[in-house]
């Protein structure tokens, strides 16, 4: 057996790397990485020769066990937390990732355009003072907000060789991201809702759906998503990060950053699973309900034509609901088994970039109100 694998399996050594020369000892001063038992020999020597002359601490392993190993050796010593962490994005795509970049960018500003659009003519037009396209306003907002929480800083990393961000400002960013996705959640019931009120009880559909009413509900919305990721992003902050500092994704996801701590984190997954199954499963129950009883409406109206417009008032909600909750899920699944393929990071594009962008298309394109307004809006500046 080579001399280096006895040494690894024999003792917790750390490789110490100074420029043109290599030591083996317990402890230095110098950036360190941890050597984890089933990395072959080729990767430990590709990686020490990419990381010569780094500066300060970098932990390098596709696990973390031997970090935690000290960390609890140490009785909790901090002396190596780790600060930044690693954004690998889509460095594993060097030959393509120029025109990633461009698709990307191309997305992110037509994501922009059309909803910020959307939120305008909603805003122009006293026609489209509804709660529907209320909500959908807030949607678009959302989806503004969802999508610039983690596309500028893909877009800034496909120019880095080494991309890094810091564990506060990852904090951030996963408590921008997650507060709008959780919203986003509980307005996809909320409409559900008002769709279920506005086809099974058309005539108190205005009494029932007061601005008021609207109005607490987007706001509650909102401060489910915000409570709910608070209190996650506050039990991470008291986690201990001192080994492998690289995260295999575009942006700071939960289940990575937990795989990255030292400290433990039953807690901070017991709290997860809590939100995913009250955001998650209870929301998308609530929503299928809302549509059992719309169905069972409709097949009650006697004329085709009446079936169709009804079906025609729910269908862009549904579309939008099923991409959104299919998606979603698979990403979940992905990210909590570990998964870091290019898949799993493609599929997160496609949740977190491409959906927003689809949203106000999709609630627009068949929408005869939303072309009412464009066609008012355009007389409006002729005549100007």
């Amino acid at each position: 057996m080579p001399t280096w694998k006895i040494c690894l399996q024999k003792t917790s050594t750390i490789l110490l790397f100074v420029k043109n020369s290599a030591f083996l000892g317990p402890e230095s001063s110098f950036p360190r990485l941890y050597v984890s038992r089933n990395v072959s020999a080729s990767s430990v020597l590709s990686n020490v020769v990419e990381n010569l002359g780094t500066e300060g601490p970098l932990w390098w392993s596709p696990e973390a066990a031997e970090g935690r190993a000290e960390y609890k050796a140490n009785g909790g010593d901090n002396t190596t937390t780790i600060i930044h962490f690693v954004l690998l994005g889509f460095s594993d795509f060097p030959h393509i990732r120029p025109a990633l970049f461009v698709v990307f960018l191309v997305i992110y500003i037509l994501t922009l355009t059309w909803n910020l659009c959307l939120i305008v003519l909603i805003r122009l037009d006293s026609h489209l003072h509804t709660p529907m396209y209320f909500f959908l306003s807030n949607l678009s907002f959302i989806d503004i907000c969802y999508v610039s929480s983690t596309a500028p800083k893909m877009l800034y990393d496909f120019f880095q060789a080494k991309p890094t961000i810091t564990v506060v400002g990852c904090a951030i960013q996963y408590f921008v991201c997650s507060t709008m996705g959780l919203s986003e959640c509980c307005l996809m019931t909320v409409m559900a809702y008002d769709r279920y009120a506005a086809i099974c009880n058309p005539l108190l559909y205005s009494s029932i759906m007061s601005p008021s009413l609207c109005g607490r509900m987007v706001l509650g919305s909102y401060m489910a998503g915000l409570s709910a990721t608070l209190s996650q992003v506050c039990a991470v902050l008291q986690l201990h990060f001192c080994g492998p500092n690289v995260i295999h994704h575009f942006f700071c996801d939960m289940p990575l950053m937990l795989g990255l701590s030292c400290s433990d984190t039953f807690f901070v997954q017991v709290l997860t699973a809590i939100f995913t199954v009250f955001f998650g499963i209870i929301n998308a129950l609530v929503i299928m309900m809302s549509y059992v009883y719309i169905v069972i409406s409709v097949m009650k109206i006697t004329s085709a034509k009446g079936r169709s417009k009804a079906f025609n008032t729910c269908a862009s909600h549904l579309t939008a609901v099923t991409l959104f909750y299919t998606s979603g899920i698979f990403v979940y699944l992905s990210s909590s088994s570990g998964g870091s393929s290019g898949l799993d990071r493609f599929a997160a594009v496609f949740y977190t970039v491409v959906i927003p962008m689809l949203n106000p298309l999709i609630y627009s394109l068949r929408n005869k109100d939303i072309k009412d307004a464009l066609k008012r809006l355009k007389k409006r500046k002729e005549c100007c």
